[in-house]
This record gives C-alpha cells, structure tokens and sequence, in this order.
C-alpha cells in the first residue's frame, strides 16, 4: 500500500540530487525507521519505541518543487542484524532498490534500470531480498543481498506487490490482485517459488502483510466495501482472522515489534503502535509531518524495545 498511497495523483520521474550521500549526523532513536515528510522531501528517519530521539538518517534530499519527490526516500526495511537498511529511491529517475548502513552512511544502489523497484524486503539470514518490480506488470522478485541474481519469484499473470520474508525463512507474502477484478487478496509462496496458496479470503482489499516473529501469524490492511482500513491479523494457514483497529481513518503499513507485542501503522500522517491483541493505541508522531512506512530493527540499543 506504501507505493499505491504515495503516487497517488501521478507524480513525475524527475529529482534533483542536492547533496552527496552519508548520515545525517542528527540525534535519533534506532527501534523504528519510518518516512516523513517533515523537512518538504521524502526522507528516512528513527526514533525510540516510544516516539522519543526522532531525527533524520538520510541525507540526500529530492526537488521539492517536483512531484517526484514524493519517490525520493520511502519503504525502509532492517536488515535482520539491523546494521542496514534497505529503502527504494528514485533519484536516479525510476525507483531502485538501495541499501546504507543503519547510521544513514555508505548507501549504494542494488537495482538499476528504467522499471520501478521497490518495497524491498530481507530473508531471515540477511543474504537476499524479496521486492517488487513493475517490469511487464507489478510482481515479486528476488536477488541476493548484493544485487546479484535477480529474479521473478512466480510466473503468475496477475499483479503481485509488498512482499514480505517469514521469520522462519519458509514463506514470502504478498498482496495480489484478482485478474479483472479490484479484489486483492494474502497468498504465500515459498522461495523458490513453489507452494503458492492464498491466505485471505476478505473480498476486498488486502495489502502490506507484514509477518509475527514467530511466523504463525500475518498482520495486514484491509478493507471491504468503501470502509476506511483497518488492521487485521490472520493465521498463515488462513485461518482465525480478527480485526486489530475500529478507527474511522484508514490504518496501513502493519509492522510487528521483535518481541511480538506490539503492531506498528501509519494513520493520518503518524505513526501510531497498538498491542497485538488490538488494545491500547498509542500515537507516536505528529500527523503534520506526514508519516509512514514504520520498520521495526530486530536489535535496536538497549532499552528501546517496548516493554
């Protein structure tokens, strides 16, 4: 849903470049990595658990005076160790699929090309990453952890989008689209493209999965009908679906805590967390700065997982 949200309107393909790569060398938590744009341009920022030390990683900035800026810096994933990062940018043109370290520094590209690459998404070990690519249609691919041996994961026609790498290793999700139909449903498939079987069965619309530690359960946004989106979690069998969120603004971009307590979203331009069972909502930036795209890093500095 991250791409489908920020395009909307038609933004152009053109960016300025304006400064070199590195770190911002500003203060900021590393429990959750999320996009904002508070400072005019799409950009990756951290903070602590609980919404304290926000600062901003990267430093390159796009044109603001051009809709395409919208592209610049968005869907940041930690690498399992939480050394680096992976986040898609289209400042070279067409989105590509770039990895920095978790400071912000040593960013360098691993797609190339003029098709849109994004939503990057890393195996459990760290050595590959599952993402999508608009090459003949949207579908999930995967290349190794240097950008070598890309490849498309399934040779299914219909659109596939947001994949997202089970803990376990065993199964990547997916968001994909009924052929002549604006139904979009879970499926799952292993990594070597075999065993692909649907999970959800909503009848509407379902986007972002974003996998339980334990691997047992999917969070994703889903609506039915012309209601807001809501929040809802499901077994990977495809059994025991229940609704996470009951708010009347539409809740995106699911992201589990390393523990498994806590569910991370995007809301009316914040990011906001809830408890996994669906209690105790917590904002945790101001709406102004239109937030989104929350990644929780699996080893964050002592004491910034929640409790």
């Amino acid at each position: 849903m991250r791409l489908a949200s920020i395009l909307a309107g038609g933004a152009a393909a053109v960016l300025l470049l304006v400064s070199g790569c590195g770190g911002s060398g500003s203060s900021h938590g590393d429990a959750i990595a999320f996009v904002s744009t508070r400072d005019g341009d799409y950009a990756v920022y951290g903070m602590n658990a609980d919404g304290s030390d926000q600062g901003r990683l990267t430093d390159e900035r796009g044109d603001t005076s051009t809709p395409a800026g919208t592209t610049f810096q968005i869907a940041p994933a930690y690498a399992p160790d939480g050394s680096k990062i992976a986040f898609a940018s289209a400042r070279e043109g067409s989105l590509d699929v770039y990895v920095m370290d978790a400071d912000g520094s040593g960013t360098r590209p691993l797609t190339s090309g003029p098709s849109n690459e994004t939503e990057p998404a890393w195996s459990p070990d760290g050595s590959q990453l599952a993402y999508q690519n608009d090459q003949n249609g949207d579908h999930v691919f995967v290349m190794g952890a240097d950008g070598a041996g890309s490849h498309r994961l399934t040779t299914d026609l219909a659109p596939e989008i947001e994949p997202a790498w089970s803990p376990d290793g065993r199964w990547i999700a997916y968001s994909r689209r009924l052929p002549g139909s604006e139904i979009r449903e879970i499926w799952t498939v292993h990594p070597d493209g075999s065993g692909r079987h649907k999970v959800t069965d909503l009848q509407g619309a379902a986007y972002a999965p974003a996998w339980s530690p334990d691997s047992r359960t999917i969070a994703f946004s889903g609506r039915t009908g012309t209601k807001a989106f809501q929040l809802y979690a499901i077994g990977v069998d495809g059994n025991g679906l229940r609704r996470l969120t009951q708010a009347s603004e539409d809740a995106f971009e699911p992201a589990w805590s390393p523990d498994g307590q806590t569910i991370a979203y995007s809301r009316a331009g914040s990011i906001v967390t809830i408890d996994a069972g669906g209690a105790n909502v917590s904002v945790l930036t101001d709406p102004d700065g239109n937030d989104s795209s929350p990644d929780w890093n699996p080893h964050p500095a002592e004491g910034e997982e929640p409790s």
